[in-house]
C-alpha cells in the first residue's frame, strides 16, 4: 500500500530542560544500518529544511511523515469526504497507495501514482490535515508504514509523535521550537511564494487552529520527548541549526 523509494543519498538553542536526560551518544558501529533519528515539533519551526539538510550530510534516508498524512487528506477532499467520519477515512487509508520517492535528495510525493508533490502543500490541505491525523485508525495504521519505511535504514524522520510513538527508543531525537510570530512569519513567506494573495491573518489563524488540535488530540498528541534535545529555532540561521544538531550526533 506504501512505499518509500530512495537512492543512497532567525534559530537559538535554549537551555535543556531539568526533565531532559539526553546525552551526546557516538554510533560505534559505522556498518548498522537501523539508526533512527526523530525531529519533532509544531508547524513553522523549521523541521522539514533542517531534517533534509542532516539527512543529506549524513546519508540518511529522509521520511517526511507529514507528505503520509496530507496525501491521504488531499484524496479525501477530492472525494468530498466528511474529514471528521472515522470510518470513512479509516476504509480509505486502506485502498490507498502513496509512494515517498526519493532522488537525487529531492523528495516526490506519489498518490494512487500521481505526483502530488505540490498540490500536498497547499493550504487547503493544511486546513484539514489534523482532522485526517488526529483519527486513531489512521495514525496506527501510518505508525506502522514509518516503521516499515524505516527498517534496515538509516533514517531521519519528522512529524509530531516520532520522538514519544512512532521511535520512542530513536537514537537521537530532537525538538524544534519557535516563537509563535515567527513561525507565522515563516510560514506566510512559504506559502506567499506559491500564493500572491494570501494574508497574515489567515496563516495565523491556520496555525494557531493547528497548534490547538495537535498538541490536545488524545492520540500521539504533539508534545516533546522526555529525553529528546530541546532547540528554540526562533533567532539561528538555519545552518546553525544543522549543525547544533549535527554537534550531537556521533557516527
Amino acid at each position: 500500500m506504501f512505499q518509500a523509494l530512495h537512492h543512497p543519498p532567525a534559530y537559538r538553542q535554549t537551555k535543556l530542560p531539568n526533565h531532559c536526560i539526553a546525552k551526546k551518544r557516538r554510533v560505534k558501529n559505522n556498518a548498522r544500518r537501523d539508526i533512527i533519528i526523530a525531529v519533532d515539533g509544531p508547524a513553522g519551526a523549521g523541521k522539514s529544511t533542517v531534517t533534509k539538510l542532516v539527512a543529506k550530510k549524513l546519508r540518511f534516508l529522509y521520511i517526511d511523515t507529514g507528505a503520509l498524512y496530507r496525501a491521504l487528506t488531499l484524496k479525501a477532499k477530492r472525494l468530498n469526504l466528511n474529514l471528521k467520519n472515522k470510518k470513512v477515512i479509516t476504509a480509505l487509508i486502506k485502498k490507498t497507495d502513496i509512494k515517498l520517492i526519493y532522488n537525487k535528495n529531492l523528495l516526490k510525493v506519489k498518490l494512487d501514482n500521481y505526483d502530488v508533490t505540490k498540490e500536498i502543500r497547499k493550504l487547503y490541505i493544511t486546513d484539514g490535515v489534523s482532522e485526517v491525523a488526529k483519527i486513531k485508525e489512521v495514525r496506527q495504521i501510518m505508525t506502522e508504514l514509518q516503521r516499515k519505511l524505516a527498517k534496515n535504514n538509516n533514517s531521519i524522520l519528522e512529524g509530531r509523535d516520532i520522538g514519544t510513538v512512532v521511535f520512542p527508543n530513536a537514537n537521537f531525537k530532537f525538538y524544534l521550537d519557535a516563537d509563535f510570530r515567527e513561525r507565522v512569519r515563516r510560514r506566510f513567506k512559504e506559502l506567499k511564494e506559491k500564493n500572491k494573495n494570501i494574508k497574515t491573518k489567515l496563516v495565523k489563524n491556520n496555525l494557531s487552529t493547528r497548534d490547538k488540535m495537535d498538541s490536545t488530540r488524545k492520540i500521539a498528541p504533539l508534545k516533546m520527548a522526555k529525553d529528546a534535545i530541546y532547540i528554540d529555532t526562533t533567532d539561528l540561521s538555519i545552518k546553525e541549526v544543522v549543525d547544533r544538531i549535527l554537534s550531537w550526533i556521533r557516527i
